[in-house]
């Protein structure tokens, strides 16, 4: 019998279906791998905002995992939205008990409509605990602020500021350049392991159809380390795909604010 690449999203939920859990399983299915999850939080909200959050148990998040993990298994883990410092360290202590590498975290601290969605001591505890036991990281402008405590200003300052995130070669590096207004969109990524730094271009688009993006980078990610790509060819695959959907998606119109990008462009248009 043939196996499939699992890759379990540990997030929150998105009723709009745009980001969250519900980006992350799209991102899987179009990349090639079988989805699973571990729900963190219901959140209630939509393209234009965030109206709610309502945190599931810390012991049934970790259970949820255990489940998924004791009998399927995962060749990769996305975590996402993880709103508290109890829920950060629980869901470290848990994953730490399974021999898995491909660890993505994407450090969601706002929602693309400004909302916050992270409790303010559970910055910390991210950074601390979480941070260096992964092995991506993929900070948007805005989440690498916080983590480093200044503000990032320039394109040319992001290589060392990637560094500076990695904690001494910890942890790669994806930090993504969205938030700034260069006419061409160049992430970079540090390659904790080899010391390699890359630049990722693509072409910035004016488009409001960015709910999501960070999700479905992150899980890309995931997906490719999943089906067994080195870490630069993991990150050049996702950079391709997360360009092609948010063009693809730049032609549609879905609710009134924020929305999605084109998760199955590959599939149907």
């Amino acid at each position: 019998m043939k196996k499939y690449k699992v890759a379990l999203s540990i997030a929150g939920s998105d009723p709009s279906g745009g980001a969250g859990l519900q980006a992350d399983l799209k991102t899987f299915s179009a990349c090639g791998c079988y989805g699973a999850t571990a729900v963190v939080a219901v959140v209630d909200e939509n393209t234009v905002g965030v109206t709610g959050v309502h945190p599931i148990p810390v012991d049934f998040v970790t259970g949820q995992i255990r489940s998924v993990l004791d009998d399927i298994g995962a060749d990769a883990v996305k975590i996402g939205m993880l709103h508290s410092s109890e829920l950060v360290i629980a869901v470290k202590e848990t994953l730490e008990k399974y021999d898995i590498r491909n660890i993505v975290l994407d450090p969601v601290m706002v929602a693309t409509s400004g909302d916050p969605l992270l409790e303010a001591d559970a910055v910390e505890t991210l950074k601390t605990v979480l941070v260096p036991f992964a092995r991506v990281i993929t900070p948007n402008i805005p989440e690498a602020e916080i983590l480093l405590g200044e503000k990032i200003v320039s394109q040319s300052e992001l290589p060392e500021c990637a560094r500076r995130l990695s904690q001494d070669g910890k942890v790669s590096v994806l930090l993504k350049a969205g938030h700034l207004s260069d006419e061409e969109l160049t992430d970079i990524f540090y390659n904790a392991e080899t010391g390699n730094v890359l630049e990722l271009r693509s072409r910035r688009l004016k488009t409001a159809n960015t709910h999501g993006t960070g999700c479905t980078l992150s899980s890309a990610v995931a997906a490719f380390l999943a089906k067994g790509c080195g870490l630069d060819d993991a990150v050049r695959k996702a950079k391709d795909y997360i360009a092609k959907a948010i063009e693809a998606g730049s032609h549609y119109q879905i609710g009134h604010g924020h929305g999605p990008v084109h998760h199955f462009f590959g599939f149907w248009e």
